[in-house]
């Protein structure tokens, strides 16, 4: 088995008090903000998707371990943060057991089958919702009504209507491809329709503070991301310099998400600096072509699923001599 294999490298060797189980710790606080936005914006039904996204992640890697007769990991909270990634890109109404589908695809086929943490070769909670998609792809895009926004049942009575719990295809970046204008003071602060995760910006970028201030992360992937996005969007948007249409694109569709939480994450990202500037690149480039060029308006989570596949190629152009000097030993 891949995950049974010692990884052995020359010396010096470093040392380091961060572990696995605190950087798993961090990020699960970071993303306690942008979950927090989600129930209060979509309600208690955004709560109970979380709740069981997280509990079939963790279940699934308990049971595997337990089959296998592997030692385990769930201890490390990495199941945690992929179901909680997952949960964050899903409507709030999403069915449970639909949730529950896309948690054991993340765990056991992503993750568990490729050797466990460190062997796989893509976000597990990414390629669980670029499945959901390719699986349910109307369940997926049936955004449940934001409870501040939505109208109230009187509304609805006056009004000879009935009561609609979802909204399908009401995201802001399906509003700007159709040649209008988004608020950006809601993207900002929430009250938007969308996934669970992506209810509120400055939720998202209070979590990418804390992980900034520990150190987790850099800014080098998800500034580069982000500036590189803005960049397409002007030049082949077709709206020019539209403040509000480049911004709809940054405050909207996950990206701030996938930039901070997604793109960065240790296993799947570049190891060299130059090497996490071209994947930042990439990934600006393809999310603006997925959103701009296709019938799609989201982008950002098959950008990330596609650019994780060239992280060995970008490794392994972007590496760092070794020191010394090579000279060429003559034959005899």
């Amino acid at each position: 088995m891949l995950s049974n294999l010692y990884h052995v490298s020359a010396a010096p060797h470093s040392r380091s008090p961060i572990t696995t189980k605190g950087i798993m710790r961090d990020v699960i606080l970071a993303l306690v903000p942008a979950g927090l936005f989600g129930i209060y914006y979509y309600g208690i039904s955004a709560l109970t998707v979380i709740v069981v996204t997280i509990a079939a992640c963790v279940l699934t890697e308990y049971f595997y371990n337990k089959l296998m007769k592997k030692p385990q990991t769930i201890g490390d909270y990495s199941a945690v943060v992929t179901g909680l990634l997952l949960a964050y890109n899903l409507p709030a109404n999403f069915p449970l057991w639909m949730c529950v589908v896309g948690a054991v695809f993340a765990i056991l086929v992503v993750k568990m089958l490729f050797g466990g943490l460190g062997q796989n070769f893509m976000n597990p909670a990414l390629a669980a919702r670029a499945f959901l998609l390719v699986s349910f792809p109307v369940r997926m895009t049936a955004y449940a009504v934001n409870q501040i926004a939505a109208p109230t049942t009187s509304d609805y009575i006056r009004n000879g209507m009935a009561v609609a719990d979802s909204v399908s295809g009401a995201t802001p970046l399906i509003v700007l491809k159709e040649g209008q204008s988004v608020d950006l003071v809601k993207m900002l602060f929430g009250n938007i329709g969308g996934t669970i995760g992506e209810a509120s910006a400055i939720a998202i970028l209070l979590g990418a503070a804390y992980l900034l201030g520990k150190r987790i992360i850099s800014m080098r992937i998800p500034l580069t991301y982000i500036i590189s996005l803005a960049v397409y969007v002007l030049l082949f948007g077709g709206r020019g310099f539209d403040l509000n249409f480049i911004l709809g694109h940054i405050l909207g569709g996950g990206l701030l998400l996938g930039a901070f939480f997604m793109a960065t994450d240790y296993v799947t990202c570049p190891i060299t600096r130059k090497g996490q500037i071209i994947y930042g690149i990439f990934l600006g480039l393809l999310t603006g072509l997925f959103r701009i060029q296709s019938e799609s308006a989201e982008g950002v989570s098959y950008a990330i699923i596609f650019c994780n596949l060239l992280v060995p190629l970008i490794d392994k152009a972007t590496r760092q001599k070794s020191f010394g000097k090579e000279r060429a030993v003559s034959e005899k």
